[in-house]
């Protein structure tokens, strides 16, 4: 039955130059791409977003993460939720982090 299945010989790694040390330079090759490809993109989108919510006022449009758009009528005291008019008899109160996005002045009557 041998005839069917070649035999398989394992190598001596030890032989060979450069083995270990080209395993260290794979794994910082790896560590690069996953820094540039997924940690920094986040890291930047994080940045972005935590400026966004930083810098919200009374009056601006906003875009909520629920797809709710409506200007922002009140900051809260603890300055952790605001509160949105989504049109003149309507109002929410969100937190300041569940904004996506502000749109420019003027969208609302847009739409």
């Amino acid at each position: 039955m041998n005839f069917l299945i070649s035999s398989a010989y394992a190598q001596d790694s030890a032989g060979q130059p450069g083995g270990e040390f080209g395993m260290l330079i794979m794994l910082a090759v790896f560590g690069l791409i996953f820094y540039f490809l997924l940690y920094r993109p986040q890291a930047k989108r994080v940045k972005e977003h935590k400026n966004l919510v930083s810098s919200l006022t009374k009056g601006d449009e906003v875009l909520t993460q629920g797809g709710l758009v409506g200007k922002i009528t009140k900051v809260g005291d603890d300055k952790d939720f605001i509160e949105i008019a989504l049109n003149e008899s309507n109002n929410i109160v969100v937190q300041k982090s569940a904004v996506s996005a502000v749109l420019p002045k003027g969208t609302m009557k847009s739409i």
